[in-house]
């Protein structure tokens, strides 16, 4: 009885274990791919009317891009030769007024951050894609964007970075 109940448990979890496949745990679905690589995402917001250059932000979007996806699968991270490319280029970055006052003035801005991907997976046919990705911050007029810029861009990149990896890893 004791032995069988053993057997039982022990087929429980091997079913479990490899019901759980190439998936990992935030829904990733990898396929055999060992290796990804994000290439360096170049500014070209000042060449969008209405956009302004903001220097650093392609570094600092590139590296939230790979971060996310090295703390989200198993993938190693390399320079070259990746079995999933990411590349693209920032494309727009604008404060624009969103509410005004009964004095004509606005209340709120929006800092819209715009950035272009290509997508390439060298395991898996038909799933590459280039897609603009896009999000936003607001803040009161009354406050300087440069009081509001670290956290503005923190969640920006973080929700444009999880919309690219959800596109590109998760089959929701």
């Amino acid at each position: 009885m004791i032995k069988s109940k053993h057997i039982i448990l022990m087929l429980v979890l091997v079913a479990s274990i490899s019901g759980c496949g190439i998936y990992n745990f935030t829904g990733g679905d990898v396929g055999t791919a060992k290796t990804f690589q994000v290439n360096y995402f170049q500014n070209y917001a000042s060449q969008n009317p209405g956009s302004t250059f903001e220097p650093g932000m392609d570094r600092d979007f590139t590296l939230s891009l790979q971060d996310l996806i090295l703390n989200q699968t198993s993938l190693d991270l390399v320079k070259s030769n990746g079995d999933l490319l990411y590349e693209g280029e920032i494309v727009e970055y604008r404060i624009s007024p969103m509410t005004a006052t009964s004095q004509q003035t606005a209340a709120q801005n929006r800092l819209s951050i715009g950035v272009n991907v290509r997508f390439f997976n060298n395991t898996k046919e038909d799933v590459d894609f280039e897609q603009r990705f896009s999000f936003f911050y607001d803040y009161p007029a009354n406050s300087q964007l440069a009081s509001v810029k670290d956290e503005a861009h923190q969640v920006i990149f973080e929700r444009i970075t999880q919309d690219i990896f959800n596109k590109s890893l998760a089959d929701w």
